[in-house]
């Protein structure tokens, strides 16, 4: 059974170049792909901002059962990550951060170069399985987005659920 993946509020799905037309196997099972932004104000280094729910909404809210979400931070200065919300656990992040990229290191680059390469050490996303509606976490885990800048930032993240 072939699968497909089409953007949202597309009717047909595979492309015949010599009639120029979409058209569905019987029996195909369709993916829609649905984009989110998500936007919040960060307070400066470093923050923690759980994102779980804001997410599990957006996929409850296009109604895919099954598939994955990805999230996605088009910033320079923040990362995302799957941890524990354990407040003693973030505080070991954040030494662990500054220990990999000091505050006070020396850098070619002016004000924020920490922040900067603390971003080059953890990626910018994450893809999570979402089963039977909902996010397919650990126990203990939550997404969370990391502002690594020293300033207070509007950021935007980008939202893609994939499934059906």
């Amino acid at each position: 059974m072939p699968i497909y993946a089409v953007e949202k509020g597309r009717t047909t799905v595979s492309h015949n170049i010599f009639t120029e037309e979409y058209v569905a196997d019987e029996g195909a099972i369709i993916m829609e792909i649905f984009t989110e932004t998500l936007t919040f104000q960060t307070k400066g280094e470093i923050e923690f901002i759980d994102l779980t729910d804001k997410v599990q909404k957006l996929v409850s809210k296009n109604g895919v059962k099954n598939g994955f979400v990805h999230v996605f931070a088009p910033h320079s200065t923040g990362i995302i990550i799957l941890t524990e919300q354990e407040s003693g656990l973030l505080e070991d992040i954040k030494v662990l951060l500054e220990k990999l990229a000091p505050k006070n290191g020396r850098y070619n680059h002016p004000s924020n170069a920490h922040s900067h390469l603390r971003s080059v050490l953890m990626p910018p996303d994450k893809t999570v399985p979402i089963i039977d509606g909902q996010l397919a976490l650990g126990t203990w885990q939550s997404l969370v987005f990391v502002e690594t800048d020293v300033y207070q930032r509007r950021r935007t993240l980008i939202i893609q659920i994939l499934g059906a």
